[in-house]
């Protein structure tokens, strides 16, 4: 409070000695005269020596607040704020009424069969059936007499049909098929055709143990080649050529080329019209089809009467 009191007499004091000096011409005169003027500094002196040692605040120039002024008109509605984020999840409530029974779905899919269950007790026994009338008397010893002759009759037959294929025509079988060497010259064209009219094709060695098999056929027959199921069916651009047997399937695994022919593939004839021959050795080897030869046709075991050509001598289950 003092401090105040300070900064607002002395500026007047000041001004009051400005006054009186440009008034008169003098440098120090006065206002209200010398003794005022020390009476005074006197407080003043005294009022700056109490604020400095009496007190430890620092004098400075502080407002007070003034009143509450009166409330402002109420501004616009802002802009909606952002999504907070979401609460804690409320507590459950209570179960509410239970609805109508719906219809009845549709017939879902069977399930799994399940496990055999334990074996139920055993019935009540039935009653007796009414008697029944007496049978006719059976002569059993003359029925059996006729089975028994029927079945020399048949082992007499199956004899009878291995003699014809061994012996007669020559055959020889495997488990799926029969295989007949027919000794009429042909070309490759009509020794096919005339295997296809006997109801099957030109023997197709596909594996080791069948071509040995005809190896064999054709040594005992004292034969140098023979025709089989095997030709070129095209040409590759690297000069490569592509074979196919007698069905159209294509040339597997399974080839018994002469060591020639396999180191020089491409000295022998490579067009559409080279045919394959089985020799005495047991390999194969290129003949053009229009040389005239012996071949070997191929017959499955079991075929379906009047199927497959319907030519003479078809063979139907020779076994």
């Amino acid at each position: 409070m003092l401090c105040f009191m300070l900064d607002s007499i002395l500026p007047l004091h000041g001004n009051c000695l400005l006054k009186q000096t440009n008034r008169s011409g003098l440098s120090s005169a006065p206002c209200g005269g010398l003794g005022m003027s020390k009476k005074l500094m006197l407080c003043v002196f005294l009022a700056m020596f109490r604020c400095i040692f009496a007190s430890t605040e620092v004098c400075t120039n502080s407002l007070l607040p003034g009143a509450k002024g009166d409330q402002g008109e109420t501004g616009e509605m802002g802009e909606q704020g952002k999504q907070g984020k979401d609460g804690p999840p409320g507590l459950p409530g209570e179960a509410g009424e239970a609805g109508l029974k719906g219809e009845l779905g549709l017939t879902g899919k069977m399930g799994p069969i399940g496990e055999r269950g334990d074996k139920g007790q055993r019935g009540l026994t039935g009653p007796v059936g009414l008697k029944g009338k007496a049978g006719a008397t059976c002569d059993c010893g003359r029925y059996r007499k006729v089975v028994g002759q029927l079945d020399v009759n048949v082992e007499k037959l199956r004899k009878t049909v291995r003699f014809v294929k061994n012996v007669v025509l020559g055959l020889r079988e495997t488990e799926e098929r029969f295989y007949l060497l027919v000794k009429e010259s042909r070309k490759y064209r009509d020794a096919s055709l005339n295997c296809r009219l006997r109801g099957g094709t030109l023997a197709m060695p596909k594996t080791s143990s069948l071509n040995s098999l005809l190896l064999d056929y054709i040594s005992q027959a004292g034969l140098t080649g023979v025709y089989v199921g095997v030709q070129v069916q095209s040409k590759d651009l690297n000069g490569t050529s592509s074979y196919v047997y007698a069905d159209s399937s294509p040339l597997q695994e399974f080839a018994a080329w002469s060591q020639e022919e396999k180191l020089h593939p491409r000295l022998f004839p490579t067009t559409n019209s080279s045919c394959v021959e089985l020799l005495s050795t047991g390999t194969w080897g290129h003949v053009e089809c229009e040389t005239a030869l012996f071949f070997i046709c191929e017959f499955p075991k079991s075929r379906r009467r009047g199927g497959g050509g319907g030519g003479r001598g078809s063979l139907v289950s020779l076994s």
